[in-house]
């Protein structure tokens, strides 16, 4: 009787076991921000694209291909010229996602790998294209307007393989050596013919101090050789007692001055 029991209960958690493998294999889950595309293997790709949650499939006829559709970032570099056929090294960054409703186009025409097939070849024909039109300096001050011009022209074309550039930007933009280093000696060249116009306008100031300075010093003369011929010695007499005055002055602050009487028998007259 017990060996039965057992026996019943081995062939009911057999068929349990069966029955849960083949409902575990019937479902499937669609994560936040994912889209399914079932392939069938009678009928192909199916044209549904079927949302996030938990759903049923029939295994082995059906089976289900998860895309991420949230905005991924992606760097493309490229190597160009540009339109005075210097060489220009960019990195371009791009947020992309699928447009959802035609992921099973995606997946028949593409693959799953679309961005690693779409992406670098239609930015590298935009770049190319779009730096092409600007020359040298006009890359470095129209920067604005060449990543205005690059966006327009790589969402157009994405939007032909269903994809959606949530944004693009130019985040490196670099020349090459020659160019760098003609830049550098440009910049060198201004700097020198700088300092050379600051020495020249320094010498005329100083020339022209100088003749003011002549031009005072000749006034003075002669104003001091009219006095002179009006007073007569008058000035100078006054000019020297205005100097002894102040060697006066100067010597009675100074602690290392002593005073001797004049004569020349000072030295005779101390008491013994």
């Amino acid at each position: 009787m017990a060996a039965k029991v057992f026996e019943g209960l081995g062939k009911l958690g057999l068929a349990l076991a069966v029955a849960g493998g083949v409902v575990n294999s019937a479902l499937y889950n669609v994560d936040a921000g994912h889209r399914a595309v079932i392939f069938n293997r009678f009928r192909g790709v199916q044209d549904t694209v079927v949302g996030e949650g938990t759903h049923f499939l029939i295994p082995w006829v059906q089976k289900p291909i998860i895309f991420d559709c949230r905005s991924r970032p992606r760097n493309i570099p490229v190597i160009t010229g540009s339109k005075d056929l210097q060489n220009v090294n960019i990195t371009l960054r791009i947020l992309f996602r699928p447009v959802t409703a035609q992921l099973p186009r995606i997946f028949t025409s593409i693959g799953e790998d679309y961005d690693e097939r779409v992406l670098p070849s239609i930015t590298t024909e935009i770049l190319k294209s779009v730096v092409a039109r600007f020359d040298a300096g006009e890359l470095i001050t129209q920067r604005e307007l060449v990543s205005r011009q690059v966006s327009e022209d790589l969402t157009e074309r994405a939007a032909t393989f269903g994809l959606i550039l949530d944004d693009v930007s130019l985040t490196h933009l670099t020349f090459g050596k020659e160019f760098t280093e003609a830049v550098e000696m440009k910049q060198v060249a201004q700097q020198e013919a700088e300092r050379a116009r600051f020495i020249v306008e320094k010498a005329e100031q100083q020339k022209k101090a100088a003749v003011i300075s002549a031009e005072g010093d000749s006034k003075a003369a002669e104003l001091i050789a009219n006095s002179l011929a009006t007073a007569g010695d008058g000035l100078i007499e006054l000019r020297k007692l205005e100097a002894a005055e102040d060697i006066a002055y100067q010597l009675s602050r100074s602690r290392n001055i002593t005073y001797l009487p004049s004569g020349q028998s000072v030295l005779l007259q101390l008491p013994q």
